[in-house]
């Protein structure tokens, strides 16, 4: 049961229960999928993210793949007992990225995280917002956007402005993690997707109508491959579209 259920997420990714599906079991496992699975209700879907080759074989991720890959191998080997050998874990090819910056810089991030998990998981969001946000102000841009530390900072950060009602500050939070998970998620990936509709959802709320536009937009371009015309996220992206087209003929009528 530890090695082969899987976790059943809702469309935001939260996690609502666990599932055995003992086709699916049989897939392995790859740090860089071809493959991901998204759930509609209990049904679990398996859908292709990149094209794939006559007897390729299909793979997917058992976790959660944006962490350096010591880390990776060391979650694969505690829960599913082997070590992973991927070309993405063989050659390393984002644990630079994901360490950018000096280290001495981004150590208070890192040394800070399990204190700030900590108040996550007490949903003290206030305590968690002001400690984001002092570390985040202390290290500016000396630390890029692009390590892992800050974008792990910044993503609670945005976390809890939301919880807080803070929808200016969600909003530019959230901004500055979309181009660095594009780096990260080079396929379309559902992590991707959910993080640019959240996005796009606050600039609508907040009436920047084109911004909202063109990141839900970019968030279609991930979600329709990887959950399908049919799927709830995929039509609710088409209707939030429409009304911002909508919104913005309404705003260039009223001007004139």
């Amino acid at each position: 049961v530890t090695c082969n259920c899987f976790t059943i997420s809702d469309g935001e990714l939260q996690e609502i229960g666990v599932g055995l599906y003992p086709s699916l079991s049989l897939l392995n496992h790859d740090c860089r999928p071809n493959c991901v699975m998204v759930f509609v209700g209990a049904k679990l879907q398996l859908r292709a993210v990149r094209d794939i080759n006559p007897e390729e074989e299909l793979t997917i991720s058992y976790i959660e793949t944006l962490s350096l890959t010591e880390d990776r191998q060391r979650q694969l080997e505690d829960q599913y007992h082997f070590t992973c050998h991927c070309q993405h874990c063989d050659f390393q090819d984002k644990d630079g990225l994901m360490l950018s910056g000096r280290e001495s810089t981004w150590r208070p991030l890192k040394e800070a995280l399990p204190r700030l998990e900590g108040l996550k998981a007490e949903l003290d969001w206030q305590a968690l917002l002001q400690g984001c946000s002092h570390l985040l102000s202390t290290v500016g841009s000396d630390v890029p956007n692009q390590n892992l530390y800050k974008l792990q900072m910044t993503d609670m950060a945005l976390d809890a402005c939301i919880h807080l009602g803070h929808w200016e500050e969600a909003a530019e939070y959230g901004e500055k993690t979309l181009q660095v998970y594009s780096q990260y998620y080079p396929d379309p990936h559902p992590v991707h997707g959910v993080q640019l509709m959240r996005v796009g959802k606050l600039q609508h709320y907040l009436e920047h109508i084109e911004d909202a536009l063109d990141t839900f937009k970019q968030a279609y371009q991930v979600i329709k491959p990887t959950h399908g015309d049919n799927h709830p996220m995929t039509t609710d992206l088409l209707t939030r579209m429409e009304e911002c087209r909508t919104e913005m003929v309404q705003q260039s009528s009223s001007k004139q």
